[in-house]
């Protein structure tokens, strides 16, 4: 047995069974094995930004790790934005990297790179194979890593004579760590922040691994005793829909994130970061809280937040959650599109289950006000403030819940640096509408020209327009095996919106805006 065939035993006997791929020759006889040792579904894609977006959206589906299999620290580097992603949202994913012969990186040939370097800015765990023989021990440990609460990314860089020489050993699954729990001092001063009577001058905010169905559900039982506000932060994966509590978020503009945080003098920190603006503009703070908000941590990102606000709930004695009174669903938009018109739309008529991958923040926010509405389905976005990862999202979405409708809302701008997602979803036939919301410009960096105060000319705004040539979205997908229309109001934005939710494979919808 040879190395490479014990890291694929190794991977299948830790419950590594998904691998998307963009190999090149240092992984070839990693490649191999893949053929020859069946059990592990091999997903290639076009650019490794899109294997590890896809990465991100399959283990957020599907709640276990998948593999990637990238080639060299070129290959690496490729990845790198949707790694950053994936870190911020705490992903569980082991990267298999390939690398130079160990006798042959001395000789420093063209693809020889800090491979391990760039590797640690996204990884929590690192390593690069010796010897053949302990690849497979490297594997488990790298898939042990992966799993540490709340989730990280572990990188085993794999020089090419690790793969290919004999002497491989098979390593048995690792169990997985145990997640620390909250100090009891944490819980008590929770309790005794909330017992004080602020209600809204309190804030208690989850994130990680805590926004769950069981989380919510929690947090609803925690505000009806305590009257406190109730938020989330920027990472994970949210359960959205009728008769789900929907969580207050920081608005994303200083300006407006001011206001809104006014008042609030203590904030609770479960599994959640302090919040920040994404940017600092001058003669602005830095965050929306008030300067002289309280932090306190029930629980750090490493800790078991489900089992603290448990906890937090039976010290307070709070009682069941209320029953939440969503309003009517929204009838489909008609007329003139808006972002108010397609918000309706995609709340009247998304399935029960599907999974929402967000990448569309000027023009997706209509629906925001009506998702509460919606059928019950999980939004998902990437969490790191990398553009370029929704669409690759969506491919591991559908492999990760091969039984639930994945729905793509996407901008244009981001779209185009990840738009290889297509083909992949062309070629594993995957159930995936996606929403173009063509604009046609970079909407969102116009906003921040104003934020930070700068007077634009025709230069800078013609770095931010995508026109001139107009992309053409639909002739995109086309050529990618990916059926599409454009649609340029609301009325035939809901015809093809509604067909596509009811038909087998991808479809792409260009809604010219």
């Amino acid at each position: 047995m040879n190395g490479a065939e014990s890291l694929v035993h190794t991977l299948l006997k830790s419950g590594v069974d998904t691998c998307f791929t963009n190999p090149g020759t240092s992984e070839m006889h990693f490649v191999a094995a893949l053929d020859r040792i069946p059990g592990i579904h091999c997903v290639l894609g076009l650019f490794e930004g899109v294997v590890t977006g896809a990465a991100d959206g399959y283990a957020r589906a599907a709640g276990k790790p998948a593999a990637t299999l990238l080639h060299c620290g070129p290959g690496l580097g490729n990845g790198l934005a949707n790694l950053h992603n994936a870190r911020r949202a705490m992903t569980p994913m082991v990267n298999i990297v390939g690398d130079q012969a160990t006798y042959h990186r001395a000789n420093d040939p063209p693809l020889t790179a800090d491979t391990e370097g760039w590797a640690r800015g996204v990884s929590g765990w690192v390593r690069t194979a010796s010897k053949s023989a302990t690849v497979g021990a490297d594997a488990a440990a790298a898939v042990q890593a992966s799993r540490m609460s709340p989730g990280q990314i572990a990188t085993l860089i794999l020089p090419s004579d690790t793969s290919w020489d004999e002497g491989g050993v098979v390593a048995e699954r690792l169990p997985t760590l145990a997640t620390p729990a909250s100090a009891p001092s944490q819980i008590d001063d929770a309790v005794k922040i909330l017992r004080a009577g602020g209600g809204r001058k309190v804030a208690l905010m989850i994130g990680a691994n805590t926004v769950t169905e069981e989380g919510l559900e929690l947090m609803g039982r925690i505000g009806a005793a305590t009257g406190c506000r109730l938020m989330g932060d920027v990472s994970g994966t949210t359960p959205r829909g009728h008769g789900r509590l929907q969580l207050e978020r920081v608005p994303y503009a200083v300006d407006a994130a001011v206001p809104a945080m006014k008042g609030v003098e203590h904030l609770i920190l479960c599994q959640a970061r302090k919040p920040v603006t994404f940017f600092a503009y001058p003669g602005k703070p830095t965050t929306g809280m008030p300067a002289d908000c309280e932090y306190h941590v029930l629980a750090r990102k490493d800790q078991d937040g489900l089992d603290a606000l448990r906890r937090l709930a039976d010290a307070l004695r709070a009682p069941p959650a209320p029953r939440i009174d969503s309003g009517e669903r929204p009838d489909v938009g008609r007329g003139a599109i808006s972002p108010e018109a397609l918000g309706a739309t995609v709340a009247a008529l998304i399935p029960e289950g599907t999974i929402m991958v967000e990448e569309a923040i000027t023009y997706g926010r209509g629906l925001g006000a009506v998702a509460r509405t919606a059928r019950h389905h999980i939004a998902m976005a990437p969490s790191g403030g990398a553009i370029g990862g929704g669409m690759p999202m969506a491919v591991g979405a559908a492999v990760g819940a091969p039984d639930r409708q994945i729905v793509n809302l996407q901008a244009d701008g981001s779209g185009m640096y990840t738009v290889q997602s297509l083909w992949t979803q062309a070629r594993e036939k995957m159930n995936v509408t996606t929403v173009i919301l063509s604009n046609r410009k970079y909407q969102i960096l116009l906003g921040e020209l104003a934020n930070v105060g700068a007077n634009p000319g025709r230069t800078a705004l013609e770095m931010m327009d995508l026109g001139n040539p107009d992309l053409n979205w639909a002739s995109i997908a086309q050529g990618m095996g990916v059926e599409a229309a454009r649609a340029d109001n609301a009325d035939t934005f809901t015809d093809l919106f509604r067909a596509s939710l009811g038909r087998p494979g991808p479809f792409l919808i260009e809604l010219i805006v």
